[in-house]
């Protein structure tokens, strides 16, 4: 029998590495830091012998990183070899699987959220509301989705075997799949739209993504288009290298697209290096709180070489550049070593990324800690965190009953019985959902026992327990019943009352049903309104124009 304080291998490990570590600074000038790292030697080496219960050393290690580097950026993580695969991801967008997205349901099952177009799940026939029930041999309702996920991946050309509940027949079948490369597309979706208007959404700066952006531009001119709105909102961005190839395709070879600065104070210039595809098609590019990093980057410099008008809300603010080194056991540190400049010189980074506005976005910034930077037509820009569109729309609140619907699953859960009782419908352009099929909606919700409260009820409610528990609620009562009933929601009144804004998301939820991501996408840009007041810029070229041209003193805005 094992003594009960045997330290671990791991540990073993980690203690050798720290002690190398400590005697290869205590043998420089560091000499604060080797005493540091030798009092942390010690305190793990007393824990592990006399603490009165069991260590997890590696959950003792790892938390002790983690809160360490927590101290500096957000940016700057330690990556453990069981989130390699999940990292690798969001740089190459790659990974072996069935490809799929999962979610669990509120009775606990599996359920298949999203299979992605062409990809094994899709060519084994399997749906959206689906339930898995096993794979293998493993049954998997008590799992929680990052483990049932991570079952379902694997290397390219593994066999799976899945037992599913068929959504429309409710039967049980058992289906052998082979694993595949999963790779989610950069461009999911692009259209033509009215007046010559090429739409392009892009979703993720992974390798070659460029050469997706660059076929879609291609084939929108092919089609017809003589403008672009080129949506960057949500994107939150990925490998440098590839945003300076996007900008490279709008902007002439040998144009600096963002410079990168280092602690010791070392530069290095990024320039656009092949031809370009287009330098002279009206381009605007689509931006919000979520753009972050390369999107920054591509938006920046579009901006300060006054090759795009900006449209949407103020962007993430994340100027810091990161790099990944290896560490023992196949783990990594990413690490933030530089900030990066836009062309105008100044750096996107939000000035205190700690505290944000709910939604995300960069919270307010003094005007004295906002310094003034010029585009290459002489226009103003700011820096102090984010990029600020030349045309600032407000973000849109959706109705607080939206919001509750959603968190329900009910947008979901209805597409899927309207799936089950319609084989097919028109194409996303022409999909109108029917006033009888929102009816059934409206009786769907009530027979899911569907309440809400809104945020005057709630406050309400809180004041009533404030009244109740200070003595003041007698002889307010009656009023506070009164206020009551006009402020508590009538769930039937607000169907009807929000009526055109809950049918979009329904519709665009049962498209995805019929025509994927694609579905989802045409019916929501129809309605959108940033993409909409982008296309006004677009189709008036002497609107367009003014964007981009210097404005005298009189006419310029606050920023």
């Amino acid at each position: 029998m094992k003594h009960k304080y045997a330290i671990s291998k791991k540990l073993a490990l980690t203690v050798l590495f720290i002690f190398c570590t400590a005697a290869i600074f205590a043998r420089s000038a560091s000499f604060r830091l080797a005493k540091n790292i030798d009092v942390f030697f010690s305190i793990l080496q007393e824990l592990d012998l006399y603490y009165v219960d069991t260590i997890n050393h590696d959950q003792m290690i790892t938390d002790a990183i983690n809160d360490m580097l927590e101290s500096l950026d957000p940016y700057t993580v330690f990556i453990p070899e069981s989130e390699v695969s999940d990292f690798d991801f969001t740089t190459t967008g790659q990974y072996g699987g069935i490809g799929a997205l999962i979610r669990k349901r509120s009775d606990g099952l599996i359920e298949i959220a999203e299979p992605y177009e062409t990809f094994p799940a899709d060519r084994a026939n399997i749906k959206a509301g689906d339930v898995v029930l096993m794979v293998d041999s493993v049954h998997v309702n008590s799992q929680n989705v990052s483990d049932v996920s991570a079952s379902l991946k694997g290397k390219s050309d593994t066999e799976v075997t899945l037992k599913v509940l068929k959504l429309r027949t409710k039967d049980t079948v058992s289906i052998a799949l082979k694993r595949a490369q999963v790779q989610l597309p950069s461009v999911p979706y692009s259209a033509l739209l009215e007046g010559g208007v090429g739409y392009i959404y892009f979703s993720t700066f992974t390798k070659d993504c460029v050469e997706e952006v660059k076929a879609a531009v291609v084939e929108l001119k092919k089609k017809g288009a003589t403008s672009l709105i080129f949506d960057l909102r949500s994107n939150t961005g990925g490998l440098l290298d590839e945003a300076v190839k996007i900008v490279n395709l709008f902007i002439p070879k040998g144009q600096e697209v963002v410079s990168v600065r280092g602690r010791m104070g070392n530069e290095k210039k990024y320039k656009t290096e092949n031809p370009p595809l287009d330098v002279d098609i009206p381009l605007v590019a689509l931006i919000n709180s979520l753009s972050a990093s390369s999107s920054e980057i591509v938006a920046g410099a579009l901006q300060d070489l006054d090759r795009a008008v900006i449209v949407g809300q103020r962007s993430y603010g994340k100027g810091l550049v990161q790099s990944v080194r290896p560490l023992p056991f196949n783990e990594k540190l990413k690490i933030t070593t530089a900030k990066y400049y836009t062309p105008s010189n100044r750096c996107v980074q939000a000035i205190d990324y700690t505290h944000r506005n709910p939604d995300g976005s960069v919270g307010k910034i003094p005007d004295s800690l906002v310094h003034k930077f010029t585009t290459r037509a002489g226009r103003t820009v700011f820096d102090g965190g984010g990029i600020t569109p030349d045309e600032t729309i407000p973000l849109t609140v959706s109705p607080q009953i939206l919001q509750r619907l959603y968190e329900k699953n009910l947008f979901f859960d209805f597409a899927s019985q309207f799936y089950v009782e319609n084989d097919t419908i028109e194409i996303p352009s022409k999909f109108k959902l029917k006033d009888s099929d929102y009816q059934n909606f409206i009786e769907f919700v009530k027979k899911a026992g569907f309440t809400y409260e809104t945020a005057s009820s709630h406050a309400l409610n809180v004041l009533t327990a404030a009244l109740k528990k200070e003595k003041y609620y007698e002889g307010l009562e009656a009023d506070l019943q009164t206020l009551s009933g006009k402020v508590t929601p009538d769930v039937e009144k607000d169907l009807l009352r929000f009526k055109s804004d809950i049918v979009k998301l329904l519709e665009a939820e049962i498209a995805v049903r019929y025509y994927y991501q694609r579905g989802r996408m045409e019916i929501s840009t129809s309605y959108d309104t940033e993409v909409m007041r982008a296309k006004e810029i677009l189709l008036n070229g002497e609107l367009y124009r003014s964007f981009l041209q210097k404005k005298s003193p009189d006419m310029q805005g606050s920023n």
